[in-house]
C-alpha cells in the first residue's frame, strides 16, 4: 500500500509538470506494485490544441514528470512512471472529451439499455447538457452508410461511452491515396 498523502501529493507535482509541458492530467494512478510504487499517468491536449498527442509529446512529458518527481523527492524509494495517452478508443467521461470527439464515431450506452452508435455532431452545455448523435447503419460491404434522424441524449441519460475507430474510413483515406499515386504515375510528359 502507498503511504498515506503520497498520491495527493504526487498529483499535485504531477499536474503542474504536465500543465507547464502544455498538456492536461486526465488520470493518474499511484499503486504498489512487485514491492515498488508504479506512478500511472494518463495526458491530454488542452481543448483548444487541434493536434494530435504524438509520442514525441508524450516522450517529452514523461521527462518532465520524471525530472519533477525526483526535484521533490515525493515518492519513496524506487518506483516505475507509466506516462500515456487515453488511447483512440477512449472513453467519454467529461465534457471536454465529448467535445474533442466531435465529427468522429462513438458508442453511447444509456441507462435504460439502448446502444447508439454514430457520429457525434454535437455537445450542448448549459441548463440542459446533452449531446447529439446521428446513428450510422452500414448495409453491407461495399455500400454506403445511411444515417439515421439525430438523437438527443442528455447526459444523465448516458450510462457509459467511447469513441470508435473508424478503420474503414482509413481505408478509403489510404485507397484514395494509392489512387492518386498510380494517377499522377500514369501521366507523362
Amino acid at each position: 500500500m502507498v503511504a498515506p498523502g503520497t498520491a495527493p501529493r504526487v498529483r499535485e507535482v504531477v499536474e503542474a509538470a504536465v500543465t507547464g509541458a502544455g498538456l492536461l492530467l486526465d488520470d493518474l494512478e499511484v499503486a504498489r506494485s512487485g514491492g515498488r510504487t508504479v506512478v500511472r499517468v494518463v495526458v491530454d491536449l488542452a481543448e483548444d490544441d487541434p493536434g494530435a498527442l504524438d509520442l514525441d509529446r508524450v516522450g517529452d512529458v514523461t521527462q518532465v514528470v520524471s525530472d519533477a518527481l525526483d526535484a521533490v523527492d515525493v515518492v519513496p524509494g524506487v518506483y516505475t512512471l507509466e506516462v500515456g495517452s487515453p488511447g483512440a478508443e477512449r472513453p467519454l467521461t467529461a465534457a471536454r472529451h465529448w467535445r474533442r470527439a466531435l465529427g468522429r464515431t462513438v458508442v453511447v450506452r444509456t441507462v435504460d439499455g439502448r446502444t447508439v452508435t454514430g457520429r457525434l455532431d454535437d455537445v450542448a452545455a448549459g441548463d440542459a447538457p446533452a449531446v447529439v448523435v446521428v446513428p450510422v447503419t452500414v448495409p453491407g460491404k461495399g455500400r454506403t452508410p445511411v444515417e439515421g434522424a439525430p438523437v438527443t441524449l442528455a447526459w444523465q441519460d448516458v450510462r457509459d461511452a467511447r469513441v470508435q475507430v473508424d478503420l474503414a474510413a482509413v481505408r478509403d483515406d489510404e485507397s484514395d491515396e494509392d489512387a492518386g499515386r498510380h494517377d499522377a504515375g500514369a501521366v507523362r510528359g
